[in-house]
């Protein structure tokens, strides 16, 4: 009796189990420049929200190629337990998109702070102007003094010009850092001003009058759309909690939306649909004033 032997079945899975791998080895090969280029995106945009945020950009790439190798194996995990590929696909993007969310809203709101503090700095450097400073000892005085966030950027760009990089060089990477307008408008006020001898301290309280005026529409049209803009979070969550509801009145029902491939293609297009219809509403009532 041979101590080994092949069946017909054996032979099967051995050539079906090489046919997967050597086709999992042609598409990471030939998808090699496609993973490259959505790394390079991602390192650029995080990297960006990041230094908006004066957080170290150290080891970035190397942490999204880790991030996208837990993916993979997160989506390999998610269709074995579940059995379901659609549930996979879902779970690994939540997972994906969450921590970029985060950061995202972390970097917006720390924008946001900016510009609600933008306008009282703008009063502050004209008075220090007024009062016989320089424009490079206004900035030291606004880093000294103004509340935090704000106060980060004026001390890194006093911190920049005093270790020798022209003032107009630092002015320009802030704006590009703060993606604010505002700001732009008052850097090139300053720069406008410091090369032609102007009155930068009349400037400066003009702009300070007009970014008020423009931070008191956007509040108005805050207070204004509040209602509107709960009523997407309600909307957002309403089939959640529906869907749950109805899991007790006929399970059955609702267990083959996840186990039937029918069902998972109805729950995954909901599921972007309500995602997109949220995230449409929101752009709808966040009007750029």
């Amino acid at each position: 009796m041979p101590l080994l032997s092949v069946t017909p079945n054996d032979l099967l899975m051995l050539t079906s189990s090489a046919f997967v791998g050597v086709g999992t080895g042609l598409f990471a090969f030939f998808a090699r420049p496609y993973y490259w280029f959505v790394i390079n995106y991602l390192e650029a945009n995080v990297t960006d929200k990041l230094r908006r945020l004066h957080f170290s950009t150290v080891g970035v790439r190397r942490g999204l190629i880790i991030w996208s190798s837990v993916l993979c194996i997160a989506l390999l995990g998610f269709w074995l337990l579940a059995d379901s590929f659609t549930f996979a696909i879902l779970s690994s993007l939540l997972i994906f998109v969450g921590p970029w969310f985060i950061l995202q809203h972390l970097a917006e709101r720390h924008r946001q702070k900016i510009e609600d503090q933008l306008a009282d700095s703008m009063v502050a450097l004209s008075s220090s102007i007024r009062a016989g400073l320089s424009l490079p000892q206004s900035i030291n005085s606004l880093a000294d003094h103004s509340p935090k966030p704000i106060k980060a950027e004026f001390s890194r760009i006093a911190g920049e010009y005093e270790m020798g990089k022209p003032l107009d060089r630092t002015l320009e990477e802030a704006k590009q850092r703060l993606r604010s307008e505002n700001f732009a408008l008052f850097a090139a006020a300053m720069l406008a001003s410091r090369e032609s001898g102007g009155r930068l301290n009349e400037t400066v309280d003009r702009i300070a009058h007009s970014v008020r005026e423009l931070q008191r529409l956007e509040r108005k049209v805050q207070a204004d759309t509040a209602m509107a803009r709960k009523s997407t979070i309600y909307m957002a969550i309403t089939p959640p909690i529906i869907l749950t509801v109805y899991f007790f009145v006929d399970r059955m029902a609702v267990l083959t939306l996840f186990t039937s491939l029918p069902g998972q293609l109805i729950l995954a297009v909901a599921v972007i649909l309500n995602v997109t219809a949220y995230l449409w509403a929101r752009h709808i009532l966040n009007p750029d004033v």
